[in-house]
């Protein structure tokens, strides 16, 4: 199904009866990560799936976007499937960033929520980040000299894809920059702010959102749980789904 939204074409699932549920999916990935998820939660929820913009079959922002931004357009999409009633609120990776904002905004009513390997802690950054920074912007200013600009212009952009993180590489254009922006953002100061009952599922051999970032996310949230998925990566629910939906 498709929702218009202002200038938005929003792809979305909705399916099943009784209290609201939304899953919000992660970077690089789309509702179709969730589709037996989905369901099996159907049987007792009207559960809730979209392809955030930019990602799937949905519209992509017009600007670079933060998670500022992807939580108030899910505000938006909610009021406009007139979904009123306090939601669990599921989140994983870039969702679960999106969740923790809308679980702090106090704008719409959520029940409980859930965060599957969740981003949102900055990692800590090493030298060799540092080094790659700031040679990259070293060759930047160089090329902006004029008798440099054009014989530099696809040096530039193939250290970026060389430097740059497998999403990184594999985004464009404003997807690429919303990605930066989301990335660089440290929601930690939220944390403590959050007053729902949370449950933080991790993958034991998450690479990406390190198991440690869930010890400290479950230490900042007030009445919150966490729960580790043994032989699960940075996507559990994918990895091990019978032991994910029984914690569910």
């Amino acid at each position: 199904m498709y929702l218009k939204i202002g200038l938005f074409n929003i792809h979305y699932k909705k399916s099943g009866k009784g209290p609201p549920l939304l899953l919000l999916h992660g970077w690089g990935n789309d509702l179709t990560s969730f589709i037996k998820i989905i369901t099996y939660l159907s049987e007792k929820f009207t559960v809730i799936a979209l392809d955030l913009p930019g990602f799937g079959l949905s519209t992509p922002p017009p600007t670079p976007w933060n998670t500022q931004d992807y939580a108030q357009f899910i505000e938006s999409f909610l009021k406009k499937l007139n979904i009123l009633s306090p939601i669990i609120l599921i989140g994983h990776s870039l969702g679960g960033r999106i969740a923790i904002r809308l679980a702090t905004n106090h704008h719409f009513p959520i029940a409980k929520l859930i965060l599957i390997d969740s981003a949102g802690i900055r990692p800590k950054r090493t030298l060799k980040y540092y080094y790659q920074v700031y040679k990259y912007k070293l060759l930047k200013k160089i090329a902006n000299l004029p008798l440099l600009k054009s014989f530099l212009k696809h040096k530039i952009e193939a250290y970026k894809k060389r430097a740059g993180s497998k999403d990184y590489q594999n985004a464009s254009g404003v997807m690429r920059e919303t990605l930066v922006k989301t990335v660089n953002e440290d929601l930690r100061d939220l944390l403590p702010k959050i007053k729902i009952p949370t449950l933080l599922i991790w993958g034991e051999n998450d690479l990406e959102t390190p198991l440690s970032n869930g010890k400290l996310m479950q230490q900042l949230i007030p009445n919150s749980k966490l729960v580790v998925i043994p032989n699960a990566g940075h996507h559990p629910h994918l990895d091990q789904f019978e032991k994910f939906i029984e914690l569910i």
